[in-house]
């Protein structure tokens, strides 16, 4: 090495080390004014670190990674990936395709599996099949659908964006899947709602000789919850305790969601009883599981429990279950207080489905003219669920008036809703307005409305 280039490695080796220990962008931009004044700020590697800190330190501005970004010539495979990736995390993540289209073509800035990995994961969050679809010939025009880290990528991405057909031919070209891949295949069955080809899947995987994770557990379990499949996750239970893995807090708290959905309360009870370190997700399972089982008063004395020994703070979830368990309890004054505390001690924001407890809650009782004042005083806009709570509401306690003001807000928002016809035909019958009865009837038809199936009962063997 001649003795410049060993003065330029130094002085590289000492501003990557003065980087490395940059711990706000007033330090950062001192330093690369200082790095522009001695002609690095065109060295791949000394950039590199400005644009990692910049758009993946919490301390970084995506702003400036631009703005360095765009003055570097000819940016290398991590810039272009550190640059994805901050996107990805950002309020305009669909940014990270924009670059990645601006940068085709250019030499230096090949993208790789990492690119690629980190461009599905965006696309997932933005739910656009047009673009994975794009994405993906893409990678198999680079060679790269074969690469473990991308296959699995494209799993989970066709899995969230729902299109299950693609992802299991996709698994089904795997020659010896992995288990991230099976975890993949597995976890994109439960998204697209088919549960029993999840266990289906579940089934086959320990056939073949792998071994589960607690990824393969936690969404084995879910899909048993959501199908009350209380055998099969009793079957599962079992496997756990063969393993270490019945210590992993968040199996734990999967086996307590699935015997609380399964109606199995006591069973789960034992169990969220048994676990060490319990967090948030824990308290919150168990809660919502009495709470939806009608155990309201048990509900409310656990989160009680939890306040009391300090054990966690609640979250926006905790006070739904809390909401839900006052509204199978028809506890309308504690409703009201537990809805207030969330905002002033907790400072959580109500959504949508806090909102829905609520108005379920008052509408039950009767009270339809607060759930209607409460709906229209919301700080966010109401969906048609709730607004179809309350007409349901109208119609139990007869308040015909009401409910045509709520049918007007239904009418703008889903007006092809056979369910809304329905429970308006009713209403007007159950007050022997026969005339505006038949009218809703004739609108039905003239729209091309139609009345939802029956509902079928069926036993399936898992």
């Amino acid at each position: 090495m001649s003795p410049k280039d060993a003065a330029l490695w130094k002085a590289q080796e000492r501003l990557m080390s003065l980087l490395k220990g940059c711990s706000s962008m007033k330090h950062l931009k001192e330093m690369h004014a200082r790095i522009i004044q001695t002609g690095f700020d065109q060295n791949l590697l000394v950039m590199g670190k400005i644009i990692e800190f910049c758009a993946v330190s919490v301390h970084g501005d995506m702003n400036y990674a631009v703005s360095v970004f765009d003055r570097i010539d000819k940016p290398d495979a991590f810039i272009l990936n550190t640059m994805i990736r901050g996107f990805g995390n950002s309020r305009l993540p669909e940014k990270a395709i924009d670059l990645y289209r601006r940068i085709q073509g250019k030499p230096n800035a090949a993208p790789d599996s990492f690119t690629f990995s980190f461009l599905l994961k965006i696309i997932s969050g933005l739910g656009s099949v047009t673009l994975g679809k794009q994405l993906h010939c893409s990678i198999l025009k680079l060679g790269l659908g074969s690469h473990t880290y991308v296959r699995n990528s494209l799993l989970h991405m066709y899995g969230m964006l729902k299109d299950i057909e693609t992802a299991h031919h996709l698994f089904e070209e795997i020659p010896n899947a992995d288990l991230v891949a099976w975890n993949s295949i597995i976890d994109c069955h439960v998204c697209c709602r088919n549960y029993k080809g999840a266990l289906d899947l579940f089934t086959r995987m320990l056939k073949s000789g792998l071994q589960p994770d607690d990824v393969t557990f936690v969404v084995a379990l879910s899909a048993c919850g959501a199908i009350a499949a209380l055998d099969f996750g009793r079957w599962i239970h079992s496997l756990i305790q063969d393993t270490k893995l019945g210590v992993s807090i968040s199996v734990n708290n999967s086996l307590v969601d699935m015997y609380a959905k399964c109606g199995a309360v006591e069973e789960a009870y034992d169990i969220f009883n048994n676990i060490k370190g319990k967090n948030i997700i824990s308290w919150n399972v168990m809660i919502l599981g009495l709470a939806s089982h009608g155990n309201g008063e048990e509900a409310l004395s656990l989160f009680r429990k939890m306040l009391q020994e300090n054990a966690e703070k609640p979250n926006d979830v905790t006070f739904l279950g809390v909401l839900s368990a006052c509204s199978h309890g028809g506890l309308i004054g504690e409703s009201r207080r537990y809805f207030d505390i969330m905002t002033r001690d907790y400072n959580i924001q109500p959504t949508i489905k806090h909102y829905g407890c609520m108005v379920d809650l008052l509408g039950r009782a009767g009270l339809v003219e607060d759930s209607y004042n409460l709906i229209y005083n919301m700080p966010i806009e109401c969906n048609a669920i709730v607004w179809r709570t309350l007409l349901a509401a109208c119609r139990l306690h007869g308040k015909v008036e009401l409910g045509d003001k709520v049918r007007k807000h239904l009418l703008e928002l889903e007006p092809y809703h056979s369910s809304d016809y329905v429970l308006l035909a009713n209403m007007y019958a159950s007050a022997g307005q026969w005339n505006e009865m038949s009218k809703e009837r004739r609108s039905m038809q003239e729209r091309k409305v139609k009345k939802p199936e029956p509902g079928n009962s069926f036993i399936d063997s898992l």
